[in-house]
This record gives structure tokens, sequence and C-alpha cells, in this order.
């Protein structure tokens, strides 16, 4: 599946291992009416959220919730409603921290984390933490609202659920490059069931959950909160719901900050295989960093054949864990995915195939249940099936079964490692039972410059990107970060200071900044 990976795990990792808490699949549902589309809304205090997510709130900060209706299809351009869903509303669910030491406000910053099926309200809980913890500096929270909310379809928000636990199982834990003919065939059969369990659930509603209905969604959130105009950051798959967003109302724009940006141009094959390229790129750069760090690396000097000797045992010969659940290797293969989000992943990565290596696979459960939104008791949350609700309504063009059992075997020789297993993952979408809803790839005529920043090591939403989304806007401004993970802001001084004076004082960075590493 792609763009599946949430960016605030490598934003605030760090407040909730200071907080001593796991991260759940979400936090409770925020209570109350939701207020219907074009009316205020009605906030509530709900520190439960972060008590539920970190175990605290946040210094200095409060946490207000409320619920709005949108229609379930905004119609074609018009706000009417029309087709599927007409007359009938889904619910979005808000969050809203606000700082005690507030001063000079400006209005709300509304985030989204990406996914898709990432939960912005829980983002905006992880961001009030403050710099100490990955979250926005002071100078922002003290200026803005931070606004998250749960896209439709996600966690709070009427949430898409229709894939079962055990079918999740089976798809992270089959084999990455099912390369004989029955593996591959049991793979589809696998998606197709997938597939006909959304389709009988959500029937023609599926492609309701596309991101050009979010997207409008965002300008009901822009009302609900009483700003005139959107101040927006967006990561990941953020970044296109918030393209499509300046498409749409580009004269409600007041300032756009899209970090880690997904090409809007390209189409399912070409993404797939971006990404295959981005996270051989990035595995190349651990394995140097192995090399040259043997002291921390217990993979040196090899660390390329000693992943892939763990993941080839793992087809033969799974390790066993606690309560006999079986390290195959699908699941080693997502502890690899997990690790490259962030560089501080790295180490981790080294040694949880090291302790595979010896027996015990704890570490990678680990690593691969944070990237797959698992529980320890076997639950999911629904990030998978937002993900693949949204990624299949957006997808218009899609290749044949037979075309993707063609690239697997093209892209096991370019991309050695992470090619078969970014082809065979289209099989979701390809044989999707819902129709598609194409966003706009166009130009937002009449938006202000748009900060569009790219991290030239992204595994998940390769740099190339960068430069295509800001030209394809036509207001893009391109900052660049030369570091390794997914998403820059706020990681490094550099980073934050061009984006903080951006967003308070809407001053564009220079054309052609480059931020260093460190």
């Amino acid at each position: 599946m792609r763009r599946v990976r949430l960016t605030l795990a490598g934003l605030v990792a760090a407040a909730v291992v200071a907080a001593g808490c796991t991260l759940p699949a979400f936090a409770p549902r925020t209570e109350g009416e939701a207020a219907p589309p074009g009316t205020t809304p009605t906030w509530r205090a709900c520190p439960e959220v972060a008590d539920e997510l970190v175990g605290r709130g946040a210094p200095d900060m409060r946490y207000e919730c409320a619920r709005i209706a949108v229609p379930r299809n905004w119609g074609p351009g018009t706000g009417a409603t029309a087709g599927p869903g007409s007359g009938e509303t889904f619910e979005i669910a808000l969050l809203r921290a606000r700082s005690t030491k507030q001063r000079d406000r400006i209005g709300s910053l509304v985030i989204n984390p990406g996914g898709p099926g990432g939960s912005g309200v829980d983002t905006a809980v992880y961001l009030s933490f403050g710099p100490a913890f990955g979250g926005l500096p002071a100078s922002v929270t003290e200026r803005f609202d931070i606004v998250g909310f749960d896209p439709r379809g996600v966690a709070r928000s009427s949430p898409v659920k229709c894939i079962p636990d055990a079918d999740l199982d089976a798809s992270f834990g089959y084999d990455p490059d099912p390369a004989s003919p029955a593996s591959f065939n049991g793979f589809v059969a696998l998606n197709q069931r997938i597939g006909r369990g959304c389709g009988d659930r959500y029937g023609d509603q599926l492609p309701l959950y596309g991101t050009e209905q979010a997207a409008r969604d965002m300008d009901a959130i822009r009302a609900a909160v009483g700003d005139d105009r959107l101040t927006y950051l967006g990561y990941s798959y953020g970044t296109l719901l918030g393209a499509t967003y300046a498409q749409l109302y580009p004269s409600r724009v007041r300032a756009m900050v899209l970090d880690g940006a997904v090409d809007p141009t390209q189409d399912l094959v070409a993404g797939s295989e971006g990404q295959a390229r981005g996270f051989e790129r990035a595995f190349d750069n651990f394995t140097r960093w192995c090399a040259a760090n043997a002291g921390r690396c217990p993979l040196a000097p090899d660390a390329r054949g000693a992943v892939t000797s763990a993941i080839d045992k793992a087809k033969v010969s799974p390790v066993r864990g606690a309560g006999g659940r079986e390290a195959t290797s699908g699941w080693v293969f997502y502890a690899v995915i997990s690790s490259l989000y962030t560089e501080s992943g790295w180490q981790e990565l080294a040694r949880a195939i090291d302790r595979l290596d010896g027996g015990d696979p704890a570490e990678v459960f680990r690593l691969a249940d944070e990237y797959a939104g698992r529980e320890d008791d076997g639950r999911y949350s629904n990030l998978f099936d937002a993900n693949l609700a949204v990624n299949c309504a957006d997808d218009a063009e899609k290749p044949s079964v037979e075309r993707v059992r063609q690239l697997q075997s093209q892209w096991r020789e370019k991309y050695p490692l992470f090619g078969p297993a970014l082809a065979v993952g289209m099989l979701g979408c390809v044989v999707w039972p819902g129709a598609a809803d194409p966003y706009p790839t166009g130009a937002a005529k009449g938006a202000p410059p748009v900060l569009v920043v790219g991290t030239t090591g992204d595994p998940a939403t390769p740099y190339e990107q960068t430069p295509k989304l800001a030209a394809m806007l036509g207001v893009g401004r391109v900052l660049t970060w030369d570091g390794e993970g997914h998403t820059a802001y706020p990681q490094t001084a550099c980073v934050t200071n061009a984006v903080d004076a951006y967003l308070i004082s809407l001053t564009v960075p220079r054309e052609g900044l480059r931020c260093p590493a460190r």
C-alpha cells in the first residue's frame, strides 16, 4: 500500500516514550452533537484525549473538542450534493490545542499528519508538547490554535472499518515477494477477499472517501474555527490534501506548508515505483551508516546482506515469538520499512535484526506493529481500512493483475529489496470494487505562495516529488532539507526558522534555500 506511514511517529515518538506510554489505536471518541453544515460548533474541554494518548497534557495547553457534520457528497465543484450519499452527512472530529500563553493570536493552524488514515486529532496533541519532544515551537503555539481533524473515514470521523484483523495479519505477514505462481495468486485472492468485504459493506459509498471530498471538508473546518482564510500544515499525504484545497479554494488560503510532498500528477504505477526507489536509496544510506558505525550497528560490515538473509530465512523457517506468533518474511520486511522513516530508527533496525538472528523476534514485531497500527492483542485501528479506501478512490488509472506481475519481476532487478513488494502492493487497488473519484491536478491560480518542503533522504515521499508539486501549483516555493527520514519540520533550526517566519509573518524563504542535515 502507498502513502501509508504516519509522519507523526517520527515527530513525536519522544513524547510517547517520555510519558512511558504506548500509542493506542486512537483516543476515545469525543462526545457531543455534530454541528450541522454552516453552523458554529460547540467546543468542550477534552483533556482526556491527551491523557489517553500520552498520559498527560502538555504544560500550559488546553484541549477542546468539537464535531461538525459535512455532506457525504459535496457534488462536482458547486457544493450541491448529487449521486451516492446525497442528503446524508459524515461527522468530522476536531481537537483544538490552545496555549495559555497565547498572545497576538493570528488564527488556527489546521494540521494533517498524512497516511492517508492518520489522525489529526492525535497529532495536534503530540505537536502541542513543544520542541523538546519534536512538537511545534512556542513561537507558533503562542500565535495559533493548533487544530487537528480526523478526515472522513478516519479514527473518530465516521470511520471506515471493513478489513478483519485476521486478513490484515495475513496481508502484513505475507511474503513481500511472492515469486511462485501459487504464492502470487494467493496474494491476489487475499486482496480480492478484502475488496469484496469492503464493497459489501459500503457499496457505492466507497468513492466518497476520496481526497477531493476531504479537501472540501477542510473548508467547512476553516469556517467552523472562524477563519476567513486557511493556515495549514500538511505532512506526506497531507500535502496532497492541501494541494487539492489550494486548487479548489485558492482565495481562501492564507499560508500553506506542504512537507513531504506527494506529486499529484503521478499515477499508481509511477507513485509505487518512486517509493521503491526512495526506500532503496534510504536503505543504502542506512547501510553506509552501519558500515561507518560498527560499534552501534551489529550488522556491520554488510547490513544489506544481513537484512536480506533475515527475510530469506523467515520465508522457510520463521522465528516464533510470544504466544506462538511467527516472524514471517512479511513482518521482517515491514520492520525494515518502519525503521527507515526516521534516522533514529536505523539503530533500532540493526538491533532488531541482530536479535532476530539470535532467536528473539520481539523487536521485529514492535517495529512492524508500529507501522501497521497493530496492538499487542492483535487488534488493528482502521488506519489501513481508510488508507485503502482513500487511495483506491483517488486512483483512476490502475494496472491489470498481469501488469503487476510483470512489474514485480522488473522492479526486482532495479530495486531488489523493495521493488517486488511495492509492485504487488498495488493489487489492493487493482481489485478494489469501488469507483474512482480522482482529485484535480492543476495550478492554484490566485493562491498566495505555498511552501513545499522536501527531504533529500525521504523514503516514502522521495525528494523528486517536491519540485513537481511546487511546479504544478504554480505558486510553490521549495525549501530543501539535506537530511534523512520522512519530512523535515521542525527537525532543525534552519527548517524551523524558515517555516515559522512563513506561518507567522508570511515571509517566503528565498528561492533555492537548502538546509544542512545538522
